[in-house]
């Protein structure tokens, strides 16, 4: 047994990927027999590896959700940074540069329309959890938008870092959400084109939900939808800041 699992850690991102094969698998079995097709076994096995998280975390008493096992320590560099960036940037190479032409304006106004409408219902939060300050006002709004935007705002205007933790919080808690729902939500809000897919990538803007999300829902409107995303993340960082902050310091 202790040779079994010296192998295990020294192999971490082999056994990481068998895990998550190992989810997906019992995602698709619960949502064929359980929940007779209706919720995707995707966004089951995403919920089941939120789970493992929580619990690996209580377990090893740590910040790294399982991957604080060290068993299971290939999982914290399969689902790192590092992978994540990567994958988001290789969605791009399968766009369709001609259906991104004739999505512009479409993806442009859904890209401005949803930074507005995240920051506005960040600021909301935020003003009924008692902040009054602009900046604590602006990074919470901000980290609405993506959980990047919130920290780089927050640093930007000088909020305390209680602040920019929370801002993060509710970042990562939209990802989660946009990540579990879209599969589920998707054939009623007619998600199902690549110019849908832009649109949708630039209301929500979190890439790694929207991804992960279209994903579960059709692969090939990853790279439509992370396209958006992406430009959503770097409008975000400097609008939030600059303009969004100047009206909120103005009123408050």
């Amino acid at each position: 047994m202790d040779n079994l699992i010296g192998l295990i850690e020294k192999n971490g991102l082999i056994f990481g990927f068998l895990c998550v094969g190992i989810i997906f698998l019992i995602g698709e079995l619960l949502s064929k027999t359980i929940f007779r097709s209706k919720i995707p076994g995707s966004a089951i096995a995403i919920f089941l590896g939120l789970l493992l998280g929580y619990l690996g975390g209580l377990w090893s008493d740590g910040e790294k959700g399982i991957a604080g096992i060290s068993l299971f320590a290939g999982i914290g560099l399969l689902g790192g940074s590092m992978f994540r960036d990567f994958t988001i940037v290789a969605t791009a190479l399968g766009a369709n540069l001609e259906l991104i032409r004739k999505a512009g304006w479409l993806g442009l106004i859904s890209l401005l329309v949803g930074i507005v409408l995240f920051f506005i219902i960040g600021v909301l939060l935020a003003f009924a959890w008692g902040f009054r300050d602009a900046a604590s006002l602006c990074t919470i709004g901000a980290g609405a938008c993506t959980y990047i935007v919130g920290p780089i705002t927050g640093a930007a205007v000088g909020a305390s870092s209680e602040v920019i933790a929370l801002s993060i919080a509710i970042g990562v808690v939209k990802t989660i959400a946009v990540t579990i729902f879209t599969p589920i939500a998707a054939k009623r809000i007619g998600l199902k084109s690549p110019e849908s897919a832009m649109a949708f990538g630039g209301m929500m803007g979190t890439s790694s939900g929207v991804a992960a999300g279209l994903a579960a829902t059709d692969p090939s409107l990853v790279p439509y939808g992370a396209v958006t995303a992406t430009f959503y993340t770097g409008v975000g960082c400097l609008l939030c800041p600059s303009l969004f902050y100047l009206i909120l310091n103005f009123v408050f």
